[in-house]
């Protein structure tokens, strides 16, 4: 092999080991924005005078059977590696009913409820179909060479649609129904995620469960806290910073209206940058 040949192997080396540090970071969630809302019309129908409502009494029952809610770090626990064959069953059953619903017949507040109850359940269904795993970003199903995880899987068929949690996501629940308190309904089974709600989404308690996310996750060293003056918050409010008003200070009044104590104090006169952050580890206790 000539001289020159030897000579370039190095500079070949680093540069591809550059270009696959570059482009394995694009595709990890924590290095790039987050999709915009970009509304699927097709699920704008629905029937205001509708008093159907979806049952959920199978996801209330997985939830109160695996989830924990009372560990001392605040954060809700799932038991993955304790569901039986019986209630993995139960969960399959249960996602293919909902993919059964006609939701385009349902109330406005119905069809919220239906899909972050959905998002939600088709998650830890997506957990344990590669359970044992360390992250979420370990699931590698979604279609791309450098896709991370399994939210652009189409993984459901609603009303002869195929529906991905990214569709469920950024294409449903953001634009329809415009409520940034969403983030702190839907979970990614994640450590740095706002908390797996206890109970499933209602229209009756659908207000109380996302006060009760927002202000929990916020007072949360996950989602907001003071370190030596600097303000340290979630990614989530980087990624999806669009839907809290678009600048560092609209972030500031959205955490200002639920945070409380030495965290309000400081946000009241905060002007400086922000450091973000996030924990992809598997939300699990087993």
């Amino acid at each position: 092999m000539p001289t020159k040949m030897f000579s370039c192997l190095p500079f070949l080396k680093y540069l591809l080991l550059g270009l696959l540090f570059f482009f394995t970071n694009l595709s990890i969630p924590n290095a790039i924005a987050a999709p915009l809302p970009e509304l699927w019309s097709r699920w704008q129908s629905h029937d205001p005078t509708s008093t159907q409502v979806v049952d959920k009494i199978v996801w209330n029952k997985l939830l109160n059977k695996y989830l924990v809610t009372n560990h001392s770090s605040g954060i809700n626990l799932f038991r993955y590696g304790k569901v039986s064959t019986e209630d993995r069953k139960k969960l399959s059953e249960y996602i293919g009913y909902l993919q059964q619903v006609l939701v385009s017949i349902l109330n406005n507040e119905e069809q919220k409820a239906y899909w972050i109850n959905l998002y939600n359940a088709l998650t830890v269904k997506t957990i344990l179909d590669h359970y044992p795993v360390k992250s979420i970003l370990d699931i590698d199903i979604s279609p791309g060479f450098f896709s991370n995880g399994p939210w652009g899987a189409k993984l459901l068929t609603i009303e002869g649609e195929k529906v991905s949690l990214n569709d469920i996501e950024h294409r449903i629940l953001r634009p329809i129904f415009n409520d940034n308190r969403i983030h702190y309904a839907v979970n990614c089974a994640s450590i740095g995620c706002p908390n797996l709600q206890q109970e499933a989404f209602t229209t009756k308690n659908m207000d109380v469960l996302l006060e009760k996310g927002a202000y929990a996750y916020i007072n949360s060293p996950r989602g907001a806290q003071i370190v030596k003056g600097r303000l340290h918050v979630s990614s989530i409010y980087k990624w999806f910073k669009v839907d809290f008003g678009g600048s560092n200070e609209s972030v500031v009044k959205h955490l200002l209206q639920y945070s409380e104590g030495e965290l309000a104090e400081a946000l009241r006169n905060y002007n400086k940058g922000f450091n973000y952050d996030y924990d992809w580890s598997l939300n699990k206790q087993d």
